[in-house]
């Protein structure tokens, strides 16, 4: 399966060394086609629907052997109680999201847009759905789910149309930018995989309250917290002006008078939500955009990641 080297955000060195890297559904979902999650339309037996090639995490006692002796080619027998799953993509593009400190190449939007094409390469691959919604305190931009690999190039337009949200009109200080996930949850009508990719930057019991939303939607929820190191780090060390995202007004700093207290809130914001996200049985990981992407996307979806 190839793809068009041209389309922004999909680049190819990075999308290489996302081979064989697969996102399974934990619980129940619901799709079109045969594929190879868990359905709720499960029936008295299981019954044979139809071969597909091996994927790099296929059950081994699937596979179909008198076929592989005459083929010398590996095929896995696929059941009717098996479904595709949609996978859905939920970019936070609020201004907070705009921040790039000098240490880093992208700012953690545009880092962010590369981690969602990764996503989407990924799961089209495994011939699953993926589609993409953008978000600032309302719903901004929509690209419905599709399986087709046609569908990078919706998805890539979407994303390097989406530069940002609506932060700009009429924000309130502090005003959450993830209200719209409660508004999002509400139009998901089956149950699958949501992937939120956000800096987070809003307050915790805010948050959890529109989590909790999918996950009564019966969505299998991932949460994925994109941070500059900077944001981290806190190195700055000369008075300096920091200029206010999200309504807040500039305020000049001395950085080393406030950087014991301003650390020890972020870090117990992250725990916080850490915290809540384990409770909740969502899977909570950290991106630092001075990571490599395909590292990143390794890392989250991977079991060991949960809670990391």
């Amino acid at each position: 399966m190839t793809i068009d080297r041209s389309l922004p955000y999909f680049e190819s060195r990075t999308l290489s060394k996302l081979k064989g890297v697969t996102l399974r559904a934990r619980g129940v979902v619901e799709g079109a086609v045969t594929g190879s999650h868990r359905s709720p339309f499960q029936g008295f037996a299981a019954e044979f629907a139809e071969h597909r090639e091996y994927a790099p995490g296929d059950d081994l006692r699937y596979v179909d052997w008198k076929i592989y002796g005459r083929t010398d080619r590996v095929f896995v027998k696929q059941f009717e109680e098996e479904t595709n799953f949609v996978c859905q993509v939920l970019l936070d593009v609020s201004e907070s999201m705009q921040y790039r400190s000098d240490a880093v190449e992208h700012s953690k939007l545009e880092y962010a847009k590369h981690v969602a094409a990764a996503i989407s390469y990924v799961v089209i691959k495994q011939q699953d759905a993926v589609g993409l919604v953008t978000f600032d305190r309302e719903i901004v931009h929509t690209v419905r789910a599709g399986r087709q690999p046609a569908h990078w190039k919706q998805i890539s337009h979407a994303l390097e149309e989406g530069a940002k949200g609506t932060a700009d009109v009429g924000q309130v200080a502090g005003q959450s930018s993830t209200a719209a996930l409660g508004e999002i949850a509400d139009r998901l009508p089956k149950r699958g995989v949501v992937i939120v990719l956000s800096d987070l930057f809003t307050d915790a019991n805010s948050l959890i309250t529109e989590l909790k939303r999918l996950k009564h939607r019966q969505q299998d929820v991932r949460v994925w917290q994109i941070n500059d190191p900077a944001e981290e780090d806190f190195p700055f060390e000369d008075p300096t002006l920091f200029h206010g995202l999200e309504g807040w007004a500039d305020v000049s700093i001395e950085p080393r008078q406030i950087r014991s207290a301003y650390q020890r809130e972020f870090f117990s914001h992250r725990e916080t939500l850490r915290r809540q996200c384990r409770s909740l049985k969502i899977d909570f990981a950290v991106i630092r955009t001075d990571m490599p992407v395909d590292v990143a996307v390794k890392r989250s979806l991977m079991p060991t990641a949960r809670n990391s």
